[in-house]
């Protein structure tokens, strides 16, 4: 059912994002990584408006994402109602609920693609840059053992200028553990490359978006000249 509904809606909706998002995708590595996802895996972005999920879910059409979301979606209908019949996985954060972890590391055992935001939530308007990562994720990727796609988007939806997606090349949290320590230490150890992944993507995306620019104003000038 919820891979037949997030499809439909895929479907009849990809010429509105076409318009919308104009996305244009970059990638470290795209012989590594490129769009197409096999088998299970979990991807990360950073977070900066509730239409990263919708413009994640085109990214990487041809899989059926199951996102982790916040409890306070769900409560606004029928916003909740539709996200429910897209797969999202709840999270009850007042409740400190864990379940919703139990749910994706089903997923993933069945060679599903989960997908989260590691920030927790959007960024206030005093807060720039990357927010500090949530634990779960990175708990999530040591249990499961599967792998982790990181991605970083600009997020200009709706906007005269494009939206701008960079994919990078696969981690995997079993490279980040060292045995000699504690399980909340080693957790840590891979929230602080997941989080430093981004930063990385977010800084190689700027680095060529730059260079591209300065391209552009290139071919103006000399087509006035």
């Amino acid at each position: 059912m919820i891979k037949f509904f997030q499809g439909f809606v895929k479907v009849t909706a990809y010429l509105i994002q076409l318009i919308v998002f104009r996305t244009k995708v970059y990638y470290k590595n795209k012989s590594e990584q490129s769009r197409k996802i096999k088998g299970s895996a979990i991807i990360i972005s950073n977070h900066k408006t509730v239409w990263d999920f919708a413009a994640m879910l085109f990214l990487f059409s041809l899989r059926t994402l199951r996102y982790i979301m916040a409890e306070v979606l769900f409560k606004k209908q029928p916003l909740g109602w539709f996200l429910k019949n897209m797969g999202g996985i709840k999270v009850d954060r007042d409740a400190y609920d864990f379940s919703f972890l139990l749910t994706a590391e089903e997923i993933l055992d069945r060679g599903g693609v989960v997908g989260g935001f590691p920030e927790g939530r959007l960024p206030r308007k005093d807060e720039n840059g990357l927010l500090e990562f949530k634990p779960s994720i990175a708990y999530l990727a040591i249990r499961s053992g599967a792998p982790i796609i990181p991605v970083y988007t600009n997020s200009k939806y709706f906007s005269w200028k494009r939206a701008r997606v960079i994919i990078g090349t696969r981690l995997y949290a079993q490279d980040y553990i060292d045995d000699t320590l504690s399980e909340k230490e080693n957790i840590k150890r891979v929230n602080d490359a997941l989080r430093g992944a981004i930063l990385e993507l977010e800084n190689e995306l700027n680095r060529r978006t730059k260079g591209e620019g300065k391209a552009e104003k290139a071919k103006e000038k000399n087509k006035a000249a």
